[in-house]
Order: structure tokens, then sequence, then C-alpha cells
């Protein structure tokens, strides 16, 4: 007589995150088809949905404590396509086409410049829990580039306005660039008590942006990114200047903060 050989399937806590890093795929993969029909109001939407669900996946990551190297490989593959190239595209396809090759070229910076986000952030994945990280993450640079879009974008006539336009290229040019760069920005709040008794300041700026955006029905979204990007621009040039006028002092202050990347 056989013996049935009973075959448990275990279904490991890991596979909550990796399902909302799916879904931040899918929704990348469904923006980029969006783009491709020109439906550049819902590829925008659509790539503002991969970033929830990329949120969402490290929430649930820290509340399962399932993290693995599987799944910050999958994250970091669902990333590239979300934040990388439906983003991309969707800039080639608004406008940047007209420009030719060097139009070309400035849609491809921003999914190139954050494949090397992702690299350089695998390879610093050792203690990341900071108040800051280093360069722009990637998902704020896709969303910066939806929430212009979605700001300047004429439904009626098909296309960005025309006083937009001239600016594509240069946002392009400028999120690659702060991608890659030693720009320093700070992390989004946990949501724990501990992390708002520590930082409620940041807390109640963040919760405040949230309701800004609620209210105004995405509207103030591409504004509010600009004021984070700006700030984190004006932080870095007045550590230069400081680092300028006493050096020594500065250096000190460095040894004693260590730069790290942001949960992209």
């Amino acid at each position: 007589m056989s013996r049935k050989r009973k075959h448990n399937i275990r279904i490991s806590r890991a596979v909550i995150p990796s399902f909302f890093t799916i879904l931040n795929m899918f929704s990348g993969f469904m923006s980029i088809l969006a783009s491709a029909d020109r439906d550049f109001v819902s590829a925008a939407w659509l790539v503002v949905l991969a970033a929830i669900f990329d949120t969402l996946d490290g929430v649930m990551a820290r509340l399962t404590r399932s993290s693995s190297e599987f799944g910050v490989e999958l994250d970091s593959l669902s990333d590239l396509v979300s934040f990388g190239v439906a983003p991309s595209f969707m800039m080639y396809k608004v406008g940047l086409h007209s420009l030719g090759p060097i139009g070309t070229l400035a849609s491809a910076m921003v999914m190139v410049f954050g494949g090397l986000r992702l690299a350089r952030f695998n390879v610093q994945l050792v203690g990341f829990d900071k108040d800051y990280f280093k360069g722009l993450p990637i998902p704020s640079s896709a969303i910066t580039i939806s929430a212009f879009i979605l700001f300047f974008f004429n439904s009626n006539a098909g296309s960005l306005n025309a006083q937009a336009t001239p600016f594509l290229p240069a946002l392009a040019v400028l999120l690659s660039l702060l991608m890659v760069s030693t720009v320093r920005y700070e992390t989004m709040p946990k949501l724990s008590k501990r992390a708002i008794r520590s930082h409620p300041l940041k807390f109640m700026a963040f919760s405040l942006g949230i309701i800004i955006i609620i209210a105004t029905l995405g509207r103030a979204l591409f504004w509010l990114f600009m004021l984070y990007i700006v700030g984190g621009l004006i932080r870095w040039l007045v550590e230069h200047i400081k680092t300028l006028v006493s050096p020594r002092k500065h250096a000190e202050e460095e040894e004693d903060v260590e730069l790290s990347s942001f949960d992209i």
C-alpha cells in the first residue's frame, strides 16, 4: 500500500509586505500603459498610488517583523518600474519627445539615475533608521514629476500648458542629479508613539501636508514637494557655508551624524 504524504503549505508573514510591493509594481506598469494611451492624468495618479503601496509594504514589514533580503530586492525592482521607468516614459510622451535626442536623454536620466540611487541604497542598507537620508529618494522624484503634470496639464488641450513645457527638461535634470547627490533630506516620520514623541514637529508638518493635499484635491502636491526639495537644498547650502566659516567645528559635528538612505 502506498502511503499518502501530507504536504503542509506554509505561508510566511513576508507574503504580506510582498503583496503590497507587487501592487506597487503593477501600478507602475498600469501608469506606463496609461502614458502610452496619452492618459497622463491617470498615469500620474497611478504613480502616486504606487508610492502609497510602497509606503504600505514598509509599514507591513515592520508590523509583521518580516523584513528580508528578498523583500529588499523585490522592492528595488518594483521601485525601478514605478518610479524610474513610468515617470521617464510619462515625461517623454507628455512633452520631451518634441526635443528629439535631447528630450530622450533628459527623460532617460530619471530612470538611469533612479537606478543608481536604488543600487546605492541597497549597498548602504545597514542601520538606516535615521532622521535624514542622503540624496533625494526615487519615490519623491517620481511624485514630483507626477504632481507637475497633474498641476500643469491642460485636459481640454491634451497637453501641458505652454508656460510649463520649457521647465520639463530642467525638472528632469534637477531631480536626476538630486537623487545621486549628497544633499540630506528628512525621512518620513514613522507612525509610532516613540517617533511622535521624538519628532513632534516633523509629524505635525507631515500631517498638515496630508490635510492640505486632501483639501486641495491634490492641487497642492507639486508645491509641497518643491518646498521639500528646496528645503533640502537650502539646508545643504547652509551646511557648506558653516564648513567654510568653521571647518573644524563642522567636522566634529559630522562625526556624530551618520548619513544613511531613506526607506525607498
